[in-house]
């Protein structure tokens, strides 16, 4: 690619997400929607102009880590701590019955293979914590209690998700469980979040003492991009699989609002202040770039539409997905019913980490046409429905504060 023509493929990319966002927007519909609507009407499902390349996927990444410093930032971390008995609960429930119930599912009923039906069920227990965060941010409800609760069990999620798909991969690769390759990943998100909180610190005050005698700017938004650096580095070093160390690292990394970077900088509330908004518009920026490139990454031409078993299969992974999910919530007594509802639709959205799942699991040859279009159906439904559903949850109150 050409460097001109990558110009205008970024062009393409954010005039469509802000096109597409607005006119979301308009129909008070949420604008992390028209995004992905955005990337399927830019990418091979429909127009075919764009292709997510690993330069747009990089984009992307940084994207969703900036959206995720951001929201770290305004966190509050005693209201996280109140609700975390409810976010481990949902978080495990969340993993387990999806990985189960969709385990089960395909082979028992629709007789695959082991090593399929374990990979089926480990794609269908992610959650795409970047919707559902923008969702609740265009809400104004990512305050809330049922919003902390959900932003605590998706970053859970995310982590027992990585150490599923290190240990399928493995398997998949050699036939059996390599324990040394995941003891490693283990280990590596072990010492991040040991070792996170001390470098925080450190990384607030090295940060405030330079800034206040540094006449350029730019210097916070340097200090976090390496940062990220500094993590990528230490996952490729500690010998976690290449795909899924980057992806590790990228979501440790981003969940920063588990981590208390957010109690070292509550100290100084204006340098907290001056870090959030140097650092806003390049999130602002950035994070279209990542919702696009999940509309991107969705082929709906590669759907078999006239196969009954696509249907039929599909059908009853998308039920055992919603199910998996809401399970846990709707049985949580400490939460009003609506707000039970809420968690559970949020817990639902698979988007870009169902994909790598798909992905890897259609790279090593486990899923033929018919299942791989299945899944990327189920992933589809699971990532475009929940923002309507949560929005029609909260009704009127959608829009009034937490």
């Amino acid at each position: 690619m050409q460097p001109h023509d990558f110009f205008l493929i970024l062009l393409l990319i954010l005039l469509g997400a802000r096109l597409f966002a607005e006119l979301f927007r308009r129909f008070a519909l949420p604008p992390v929607l028209g995004e992905l609507c955005a990337g399927i009407l830019l990418g091979p499902s429909l127009l075919g102009w764009i292709e997510p390349t690993s330069t747009i996927k990089l984009l992307a990444e940084i994207g969703i880590i900036l959206l995720l410093f951001d929201v770290g930032l305004e966190t509050d971390l005693h209201r996280l701590k109140e609700s975390g008995k409810s976010a481990v609960l949902v978080a495990v429930g969340g993993f387990v019955l999806p990985f189960l119930l969709g385990t089960w599912t395909a082979y028992t009923l629709f007789s695959l293979p082991l090593i399929v039906s374990l990979f089926i069920g480990g794609t269908i227990t992610a959650t795409s914590i970047g919707i559902t965060v923008r969702v609740l941010s265009d809400l104004k409800k990512r305050s809330s209690r049922e919003g902390e609760i959900v932003l605590g069990a998706a970053v859970l999620d995310d982590i027992f998700g990585v150490l599923l798909l290190t240990i399928l991969y493995e398997f998949s690769q050699s036939g059996g469980i390599d324990l040394l390759d995941t003891g490693k990943v283990f280990l590596f998100i072990l010492l991040f979040f040991l070792t996170a909180p001390i470098a925080a610190r450190l990384l607030a005050l090295l940060i405030q003492r330079f800034d206040s005698g540094s006449e350029k700017e730019g210097l916070i938004a340097t200090a976090i991009f390496s940062l990220v650096l500094f993590f990528a580095w230490l996952a490729h070093q500690v010998g976690a699989p290449e795909i899924i160390g980057g992806f590790a690292a990228g979501l440790a990394l981003s969940r920063r609002f588990l981590l208390p970077f957010g109690i070292a900088l509550r100290e100084n509330q204006a340098f907290a202040a001056k870090i959030e908004n140097q650092i806003r518009p390049i999130v602002y920026l950035f994070t279209p770039i990542f919702f696009v490139t999940v509309g991107l990454s969705m082929n709906l031409r590669e759907i078999a539409w006239g196969e009954s078993h696509v249907w039929l299969f599909g059908g009853a992974i998308l039920a055992v997905s919603v199910i998996g999910k809401m399970a846990v919530p709707a049985m949580m007594r400490t939460l009003p019913p609506q707000k039970r509802l809420v968690v559970g639709l949020s817990m639902i959205p698979r988007g870009e980490v169902g994909l790598i799942f798909a992905e890897i699991g259609r790279t090593a040859e486990l899923f033929d046409n018919e299942t791989y279009a299945a899944l990327i159906l189920v992933i589809v439904l699971t990532t475009l429905l929940p923002p309507f559903l949560i929005k029609l949850a909260y009704g009127k109150s959608s829009g009034g504060p937490a």
